[in-house]
């Protein structure tokens, strides 16, 4: 079996080295030589470089990556990671891991992760930042929106997620055959949101991460920027794995008052007899009607869409599976 370790790298020639020799050391833990590690007979270490301006791709080959594949400009991280499944594929491997360059992430927790996809109880194992292991120096805002928005996707899926944007995780060939990819800004959230769709088996695993003070986030350049970037990317996965329930709870709601306009109209009419003084009920019950059919008429064609989207996936599943594994 394949091992490849995926790093997306943007201008991270300070770090970047260390990291690689870091998860290079730990293909010597027991995991690897002893424990079920041992079916991963190959082990490679992959570096995205997502247009960097400084002197990333020398520092990665130096210090031993395996693979180094660039992008002319910066891409973002949704489009990094899609390069690296891309290539992960190409290269015909069983499981992929990806974690962050800066060395947030303790290289020895991808057995953590590998664990569970190896015996086959998982598709997909992300690191919990949130369960039980206290992040160290996590800014307040993260910690909020991140689990503030994990229980908002849960509500909608029926799933429960406990860290919905950790990029530290690992992929059974399963999984990279699966995912269909849409968004460049960013991956996390998606992946997650069509793992649940496509009946992925998920399973988060509490990892011990480290946040830098003076660390310059390369994907956060403006808070409110990122918030409104995530809620499009989570709004659009929901609408598609969801749309009966994304356009029908709304729906439901609006007929819902409607009828109660309806109904104060004819108890006000059937004690005067009078429809003036309550034409307002009707006008404002009769639109509230109307845009629930409208979402009604939404969600029956989305379903619709959604079903010929799972015929087209299955088909590019089939046909990546038949190019890359010969399955």
């Amino acid at each position: 079996m394949k091992l490849i370790i995926n790093i997306p790298a943007y201008n991270e020639e300070a770090v970047i080295g260390k990291t690689i020799e870091k998860i290079k050391k730990t293909f010597k833990n027991d995991f690897y030589t002893k424990r079920k590690g041992k079916v991963i007979k190959k082990k490679l270490i992959q570096v995205i470089n997502d247009g960097s301006s400084d002197k990333t791709v020398k520092v990665s080959k130096e210090a031993g990556a395996d693979i180094v594949l660039s992008h002319g400009t910066n891409r973002r991280l949704g489009a990094v990671f899609a390069t690296g499944v891309s290539s992960a594929l190409k290269n015909r491997v069983d499981f992929m891991v990806n974690i962050d360059a800066d060395g947030q992430f303790d290289p020895n927790d991808i057995e953590k992760l590998l664990e569970p996809i190896i015996a086959g109880e998982s598709d997909i194992v992300i690191a919990n930042r949130f369960g039980g292991i206290k992040a160290d120096k996590i800014p307040w805002i993260k910690n909020f929106l991140n689990q503030f928005a994990a229980k908002m996707i849960s509500f909608f899926l029926s799933y429960k997620i406990e860290d919905l944007t950790c990029g530290f995780r690992a992929h059974s060939r399963e999984a990279l055959l699966r995912l269909n990819l849409t968004n460049n800004f960013t991956y996390t959230q998606e992946t997650i949101i069509d793992a649940i769709e496509k009946n992925l088996k998920l399973r988060w695993i509490p990892v011990k991460v480290t946040y830098f003070e003076n660390r310059q986030s390369r994907i956060v350049k403006s808070l409110w920027k990122f918030i409104g970037n995530g809620f499009k990317i989570i709004l659009k996965a929901i609408r598609d794995a969801r749309p009966l329930r994304f356009f029908g709870i709304p729906a439901i709601f609006f007929i819902f008052f409607s009828f109660i306009g309806y109904g104060l109209f004819l108890y006000n009419y059937f004690q005067e007899f009078k429809i003036s003084p309550f034409l307002n009920y009707i006008i404002f019950s009769s639109l509230f009607l109307l845009l629930g059919i409208q979402l009604l008429i939404f969600a029956l064609v989305a379903d619709m869409i959604k079903s010929s989207r799972k015929i087209t996936e299955e088909l590019s599943y089939q046909n990546k599976k038949n190019k890359y594994y010969d399955l």
